[in-house]
């Protein structure tokens, strides 16, 4: 499945989301020596939407209300150390972030949801539907890996990867209790996304719950021929690939990404 091209290859900047909607609930889970920033939007059934390596929530803003007028309830978590969520002190791994949510499930008393991650948190909802099927209906992995030689040994040049560390930097100022830990957070993110994840075929065989691999046409990170393996190893997955985009879709084409995640959901 490839979506209609409406962006040049070569025009990869994006505007910024506007600001998101007013959550209908919001707190914290404390989990794991961190406090955990969650929030929810709307009623239906539950979707949650997990941010990349340096985001937070309000990177779903376009998203957000496209599922809540699709009849979804989403849910929002700032993982520990990003956006208003606090660090703790437990060595930070994809598997740690994944308990991360199902504590957040628990607390939400939702006994399953669909989840949908985006770079990172593609990692973590796949992880979900590794090692906690019994919590997750469907995945949604947009430009994940689940080894390390899925990842580019360079990121492709792209005028969109200054744009989203400059917007990183931006909202971690705005929404961390402690602004200044911007450079350590990226150090952190930096070794984990070096020396993390490492799973096996037949581990990834493993995943038993419906899952879409997604993937823009011009990633800056991920390499296409990983995509392709992760959805022929992960029994019965779909392969989207996302024209005109590279790993920032939600932002540069909020429209096709939405219709993707929304018409995955509803299969």
């Amino acid at each position: 499945m490839t979506l209609p091209r409406s962006v040049a290859p070569h025009d990869l900047s994006f505007d910024d989301p506007a600001p998101l909607p007013q959550p209908d609930e919001q707190g914290y889970v404390d989990f794991a020596g961190a406090r955990l920033w969650c929030a929810s939007f709307g009623d239906g059934a539950p979707v949650v939407l997990l941010h990349g390596a340096l985001g937070n929530g309000d990177d779903w803003a376009n998203q957000v209300p496209a599922l809540v007028a699709a009849g979804r309830r989403v849910i929002l978590i700032d993982n520990r150390g990003r956006g208003r969520s606090s660090p703790g002190d437990t060595p930070l791994s994809y598997e740690l972030m994944a308990a991360e949510v199902v504590s957040v499930l628990d607390v939400l008393q939702i006994s399953s949801a669909a989840v949908a991650g985006w770079s990172d948190g593609a990692i973590v909802a796949l992880l979900m539907g590794m090692h906690a099927a019994d919590r997750v209906d469907r995945v949604f992995a947009y430009a994940g890996n689940l080894d390390l030689s899925g990842g580019r040994p360079e990121p492709l040049f792209s005028p969109a990867l200054d744009q989203a560390f400059a917007r990183a930097k931006s909202d971690y100022a705005r929404l961390s209790a402690r602004p200044e830990d911007f450079k350590a957070v990226v150090g952190v993110m930096d070794a984990l996304v070096h020396s993390q994840p490492n799973y096996t075929a037949d581990e990834i065989a493993a995943i038993s719950r419906p899952v879409a691999i997604v993937q823009g046409e011009r990633d800056e990170f991920i390499r296409p021929e990983h995509a392709a393996y992760l959805a022929r190893t992960i029994p019965d997955a779909q392969l989207i690939t996302l024209a005109g985009v590279s790993h920032f879709a939600p932002w540069q084409q909020p429209d096709a990404f939405n219709a993707s995640l929304i018409e995955f959901l509803s299969s």
